[in-house]
């Protein structure tokens, strides 16, 4: 939509991450505690690798913010990567002198892997495509960008869209809803909220977690990764996000995306998704009761997830990323050089987690927040916190008052001030 914007870069042994953000009202309350929370969040779950070990991810917010307050001017938030010290001459930024190149040459023939080209793909990598697409005889090159390490940034950016959220009464939040096959049971969720969140997996079903950490630790046995479902909630969103006018501008073409551009994550589905082409219509579409006396709308299921026509409709908007085995296994699969052609027995292998989907999880609600933040602004603007929550109250007022404007008016009868947004809007 344009409203907000952000743009992550770094690699990940390079000596940090860094992420601005651009688009933000000025005002907000905004600490660097307050994106610690959620860098710690991703860093957690059972089946994580020795990577989580090295890193303690804290964002420095370097501009856009003064005495804890947002100016309205791009946010900078750059995160160390304490790994750095021990790759600082495989991924030095100045040109490699003679001596230079000497000491990689002797730091591989000593059994150091990481200061050894690497060659042999990865089957379910970025490697192959992404070095032949830009000339590169050197995976490094590709590896190091499209490691799930940039996720980091992605979830700093996010924590400041939930501090925006947060101001405007909308909360996000996500649980894992499936490893190795093995799925929650809606009626089995007997954690609240706060206990899911400090359980090993992130899972509101207790019997399905015990079952969960039986096959990841099954993959782990074997060499083996495992991959699962993550889920999505949002809280308190108004009707009237996005819109079926371009394909452009529906929220759900959106999050697909946004949701998509993880990864991990090979499918997206909203609400009852897939399930539905399984069902009739009756059996799918959200009957509709009416409207309340405070002017809620009621639908006696929410199997579209929030969303209809590319339109948030009033219900808890549900998000789904189906999250792939991760690439890089203890026991790699067969493959090829990528210089000389030829089959090689083993792929590069490094290090690994076994499954990241709680992990996922996280890095999923910082992508549906950003987008969900976005599309807020777009509809009612704002360049100071209080104006934009302003915008929205009165918004909501006129949704509650039921859909006036389009009719004729009475003889005599006023406007509604209330149905005036302030900038933003579509009417």
């Amino acid at each position: 939509m344009g409203s907000l914007r952000f743009l992550t870069a770094g690699e990940s042994h390079g000596r940090e991450l860094g992420v601005i953000v651009e688009g933000m009202p000025a005002g907000l309350r905004l600490t660097e505690e307050m994106i610690a929370e959620d860098l710690g969040r991703r860093q957690r779950g059972y089946g994580r690798g020795a990577r989580q070990a090295i890193e303690q991810d804290h964002a420095t917010i370097a501009s856009g913010v003064r005495h804890g307050r947002t100016l309205g001017s791009p946010i900078l938030l750059t995160i160390a990567n304490r790994d750095w010290e021990n790759w600082t001459r495989v991924m030095q930024v100045a040109p490699l002198t003679d001596a230079d190149a000497a000491e990689l040459v002797a730091m591989a023939d000593s059994g150091v892997k990481r200061a050894a080209p690497v060659t042999r793909v990865r089957p379910g990598h970025a490697d192959l495509a992404g070095a032949l697409k830009y000339g590169f005889t050197d995976v490094r090159n590709v590896l190091e960008r499209a490691s799930a390490r940039e996720t980091t940034a992605r979830v700093a950016a996010g924590a400041v869209a939930r501090a925006l959220l947060a101001e405007l009464g909308i909360e996000t939040w996500s649980f894992t809803a499936e490893v190795g096959g093995v799925a929650v049971d809606p009626e089995r969720c007997t954690r609240s909220r706060e206990e899911a969140e400090a359980s090993p997996l992130r899972c509101p079903d207790p019997a399905a977690e015990v079952a969960m950490i039986g096959r990841i630790d099954e993959a782990r046995a074997a060499g083996d990764t495992v991959g699962g479902v993550f889920e999505v909630v949002v809280l308190g969103l108004p009707i009237g996000l996005g819109s079926y006018v371009h394909w452009d501008r529906r929220l759900d073409a959106a999050l697909a995306g946004a949701v998509a551009s993880i990864q991990i994550v090979k499918g997206v589905e909203f609400g009852l998704g897939f399930e539905q082409t399984r069902r009739v219509g009756s059996q799918v579409h959200d009957i509709i009761d009416g409207r309340r006396p405070d002017g809620t709308w009621i639908h006696r299921s929410n199997n579209a997830g929030g969303l209809t026509g590319g339109v948030t409709n009033g219900e808890p908007l549900v998000v789904r990323g189906a999250v792939k085995p991760i690439s890089t296994l203890a026991r790699p699969l067969p493959s090829a050089d990528l210089v000389t052609g030829a089959p090689v027995e083993k792929a590069h292998y490094e290090r690994s987690d076994i499954s990241v989907v709680p992990a996922a999880g996280v890095v999923g609600e910082a992508m549906v927040m950003l987008t969900v933040a976005d599309f807020v602004l777009a509809k009612v603007g704002g360049d100071s916190i209080d104006e934009t929550r302003d915008n929205l109250r009165r918004y909501r007022e006129r949704i509650a008052a039921g859909a006036r404007r389009g009719a004729p008016a009475a003889p005599g009868a006023a406007e509604d001030p209330a149905s005036e947004v302030g900038s933003g809007g579509d009417d």
